[in-house]
């Protein structure tokens, strides 16, 4: 028996290549005098407002998707993830962006993937193993070379402040791990409506102006590609490949930001950038070639989440139910031992010996 990690794979590059060319699109809003605090409640005002249209009208055309709704009982760390990241790691790293090259900020957003992995590994025992190490250690050591062996330049309080958003991105990325059985797109809509809400009422207070109808609509597109749709993605990967997987893959983000600086800026296509481009297409084959097999226990367990009846999902339903369908309902898993190529996704999340 053997499960695809394909469909992680997949949400998890994509939402990466979608906020890494926001981080230059981010830059330009700011060069044209959008205030950085403002401009970090107008991406998530329109990652929150946009998905909830979606929602809308997918609910107008009978459309919606068998997702579980978010529960009573998470509410607690939706709250945690939009106060870590979807309020000070947006206003960090605009405040970076506004005193640091637009490509030496991309690459300095590598660390959010350290942290995610980092943290997923000390704080909540993730299964980590030498393959994934070395395929991060990878990844990130594009991003040091890139950075401090003749790459662009930039640093002192702007480089701190990007960095203190990878931080705060790598907490929230942790915490939305708890979110992952639910339906991706309710918790980036609520986690876009309250993060832009609080930041923009602290952006007024503070001073700031909108900007021009042009400048608020191009915002408010970034805010919804790079950071709704983008988190809806990272969510559905989280729930295939786990917190520490999705943060690895996650971490090219940063090497598409740098390329569309490029053309975007003027900077200069550099040999650190291929060199770097290599070194993250070796830490990409190593995850991609990862082949974790071995025996292990399930316990009992409830929760609901989208699915089909697969070796996982074996129960009974009300009439009129497709088990070959995806739906979503509350389900009890039996206590099961048996062996087969596995990820840390909803059901895999067990201990391993170290």
């Amino acid at each position: 028996m053997r499960f695809s990690p394909a469909p992680g794979i997949v949400a998890a590059l994509a939402s990466a290549v979608l906020f890494g060319a926001s981080t230059p699109f981010a830059k330009l809003l700011l060069a044209n005098g959008v205030n950085a605090w403002l401009l970090a409640s107008l991406l998530y005002l329109g990652s929150g407002v946009g998905l909830f249209a979606f929602r809308l009208t997918r609910k107008l055309l009978r459309r919606e998707a068998a997702e579980a709704p978010l529960t009573r009982a998470e509410l607690p760390w939706l709250f945690l993830v939009v106060l870590s990241g979807g309020v000070a790691g947006p206003v960090l790293l605009m405040l970076g962006l506004a005193g640091t090259p637009a490509s030496t900020a991309s690459l300095l957003l590598n660390v959010e993937g350290l942290a995610t992995l980092a943290i997923a590994w000390i704080a909540f025992r993730e299964n980590v193993d030498r393959r994934l190490l070395l395929g991060a250690a990878a990844i990130l050591s594009g991003a040091v070379l890139l950075s401090w062996s003749g790459g662009p330049t930039g640093g002192g309080l702007g480089a701190l402040a990007v960095i203190g958003a990878c931080l705060a991105w790598g907490i929230d990325n942790n915490f939305t791990r708890k979110l992952s059985a639910a339906d991706p797109v309710q918790i980036a809509m609520l986690k876009g409506l309250a993060a832009g809400t609080t930041n923009l009422i602290l952006a007024l207070a503070l001073g700031a102006s909108f900007p021009a109808p042009a400048m608020l609509g191009a915002a408010a597109l970034v805010g919804l590609l790079g950071y709704g749709i983008s988190l809806a993605l990272f969510v559905l990967a989280m729930r295939h490949l786990g917190t520490a997987r999705s943060g690895a893959y996650f971490s090219t983000a940063p090497f598409i930001g740098a390329l569309l600086s490029i053309p975007m800026f003027g900077e200069p296509l550099s040999v650190p950038l291929i060199l770097a481009g290599l070194l993250m297409a070796v830490g990409l084959w190593l995850h991609l070639s990862e082949a974790h097999e071995h025996e292990h226990t399930h316990l009992a367990l409830e929760h609901a989440h989208r699915h089909i009846h697969d070796a996982h999902h074996q129960h009974e339903h009300e009439p009129g139910v497709d088990p070959r369908a995806p739906h979503s309902h509350r389900h009890r898993h039996a206590p099961m031992v048996h062996r087969h190529a596995h990820y840390p996704d909803l059901h895999h999340r067990h201990s391993h010996p170290h």
